[in-house]
């Protein structure tokens, strides 16, 4: 408990100082590891980058909550650095089973963690507005039961599933804020004047704002200029890990040549960055 305290205090601390920080997302220890020795001083956790890595399409319900959980404390455990989760919907309609995923997630050592409002159902991909509201503050309370700082993230996913209803966003997002999440998220903002909108909505909590989707090209200086705390860059990092590999075995197959070792780290640079 002791070493989650102060993990906590640190990622408190860094929502409350001054200008905004990028909390890249690695998807096992290993991409951590490397994470951590760039200097980075959060990580978060992406659902995404777990499925492609136990070779599986992104999407609710196909990943479990157990194998969430044994990745969370698989990065925990490959650092120092404070880590928050992508819980996806919490693996729960309910909110009484919202909360009991966000305490079973904070027992392997997370320090923040995520509840979003798409139910993963094609047909229906947004919870009701008054089903969302009660799922956030039933995280909200199970997060101020632990006996250290957890900071809750709500996620109002709207633009991801379609719904380009801005006015119902703003809405949501703000109906979260004053239902006790720490940190509030819009994945899907694509301009400066959607993303200042946000963050004015829900002043003076942190917004946090995904970077790596196709067509977000804003700037950590930018989105700090924006009023943004903290940017995240979700499945991006993974995708581009994967993409080398593909575009590598690809050369292989069609070509017969090896050339994408030239860009390949060397051992003995992974080596020293694994020994530990």
């Amino acid at each position: 408990m002791g070493t989650q305290l102060l993990r906590a205090e640190r990622f408190k601390a860094l929502h409350e100082r001054e200008g905004a920080f990028v909390i890249p997302n690695p998807w096992d220890a290993g991409s951590a590891k490397l994470l951590a020795e760039l200097g980075f001083e959060a990580l978060a956790t992406t659902s995404a980058g777990l499925a492609f890595t136990l070779g599986r399409a992104d999407g609710e319900g196909l990943v479990s909550l157990d194998e969430t959980l044994d990745n969370l404390s698989a990065i925990v455990s490959a650092t120092r650095l404070p880590v928050s989760a992508d819980l996806e919907n919490c693996f729960a309609d309910s909110p009484e089973e919202c909360a009991e995923t966000i305490l079973k997630a904070a027992d392997v050592g997370i320090v923040g963690g995520s509840i979003e409002d798409a139910t993963g159902n094609p047909h229906d991909p947004i919870y009701s507005f008054e089903l969302s509201v009660a799922r956030v503050k039933a995280a909200v309370d199970a997060a101020r039961s632990l006996p250290f700082p957890f900071m809750l993230t709500a996620r109002a996913e709207n633009l991801l599933h379609g719904r380009m209803d801005f006015a119902d966003t703003l809405r949501r997002i703000t109906a979260y804020a004053e239902a006790g999440a720490d940190v509030l998220f819009v994945p899907g903002l694509r301009t400066r004047e959607e993303i200042i909108a946000v963050v004015q909505a829900v002043a003076p909590k942190p917004v946090n704002v995904l970077m790596g989707l196709s067509g977000a090209t804003l700037s950590v200086a930018e989105l700090n200029a924006c009023g943004v705390k903290r940017i995240s860059v979700g499945s991006s990092l993974a995708r581009t890990a994967l993409g080398s590999f593909y575009r590598a075995a690809q050369e292989i197959s069609e070509k017969g040549t090896f050339t994408y070792s030239e860009q390949a780290l060397p051992m003995s640079k992974l080596n020293s960055l694994f020994e530990d």
